[in-house]
């Protein structure tokens, strides 16, 4: 029987403990007054004060911003960011991004997942801060960074804390929900209808792991988060567990049963095709709590 040991929460522990805190309230919601803290510096971004004025082009990096209690800093994000509901959603691009739109809100802090067409560069110009919370996070750990980084940059280092924390004890608790097994369940998971899937160096990947799934897509380049495969690579791996992320294209356990030659593998023959949630299948902030859920839950009913 394979051994779990939860570390999710040891590891945030130890990333916490060095990061100091900053503020009165675990929650986040009592911020510290706006000079407290400040000022501050991240990689090579520098506030003097608070800020009050924050865009977001990632709708990750709006999640992790309002679970850290700082969403009544936030003036706008872009078109995609539609969780919380309250996140002041415009249409503002974080692909093809206006540099004019966006020094209209006349932001003291952008925040990006990456840097198209040189936005970074064109915002230092004019005096505004951009800090990026990187799109290819590799494991739970750079993601609690990413959280403690905007806690930092935001006055809200308690509220990121206490996130870090909530986060890693979930993530514990599914590790240890999860059916121990003498062998790993294999699984497919599909990021579209073109075969499309995440690679064994993904992040996806490395929380699956977490809870005893081992990925068909093997890749031994650390670059190489996701691959196109071929429906009979997918055949020939014959995975016990398939893991849709496209259902809002229209994807489903009939659609796949239905594709030729598929009726062979083990995951269709025996009714496991798992329709995720798609949001939270491609984001990567607080929600993969709510990922990890979803397929330990799935998962749980795999003899």
């Amino acid at each position: 029987m394979r051994l779990r040991i939860p570390l999710a929460a040891a590891t945030a522990a130890a990333l916490l403990a060095g990061c100091g805190g900053g503020g009165a309230d675990p929650s986040g919601t009592d911020p510290p007054p706006a000079g407290a803290g400040f000022p501050v510096t991240v990689g090579d971004v520098t506030l003097q004060s608070r800020p009050t004025a924050i865009i977001s082009l990632s709708p990750t990096a709006t999640e992790m911003l309002f679970a850290i209690g700082a969403g009544e800093q936030v003036v706008a994000v872009d078109e995609f960011s539609d969780h919380p509901p309250e996140a002041p959603t415009t249409d503002l691009s974080g692909f093809t991004p206006n540099v004019e739109a966006i020094a209209s809100y006349d932001p003291d802090l952008v925040v990006i997942s990456y840097d198209p067409g040189d936005l970074a560069a064109q915002l230092a110009a004019l005096e505004i801060p951009v800090h990026t919370v990187p799109d290819n996070p590799t494991d739970v750990v750079q993601i609690y960074s990413q959280v403690v980084d905007l806690g930092k940059l935001t006055g809200q280092a308690d509220g990121a804390a206490a996130l870090v924390s909530r986060m890693a004890d979930d993530i514990d608790k599914l590790v240890a929900d999860a059916p121990p097994r003498d062998e790993p369940l294999t699984y497919y998971i599909e990021i579209d209808n073109n075969l499309f899937t995440y690679t064994s160096q993904s992040l996806i990947s490395s929380l699956l792991g977490m809870v005893g799934l081992e990925n068909i897509a093997v890749s031994d380049d650390p670059a190489q988060v996701t691959v196109q495969l071929s429906a009979e690579v997918v055949v020939d791996a014959d995975p016990d567990v398939i893991l849709l992320t496209n259902a809002q294209s229209g994807e489903s356990a009939e659609t796949v049963s239905a594709r030729d030659g598929w009726d062979g593998i083990t995951a269709v023959r025996d009714g496991h095709i798992v329709e995720l949630s798609p949001d939270i299948a491609s984001r990567w902030g607080p929600r993969i709590v709510d990922l990890l859920r979803e397929v330990v839950d799935a998962v749980s009913q795999v003899p």
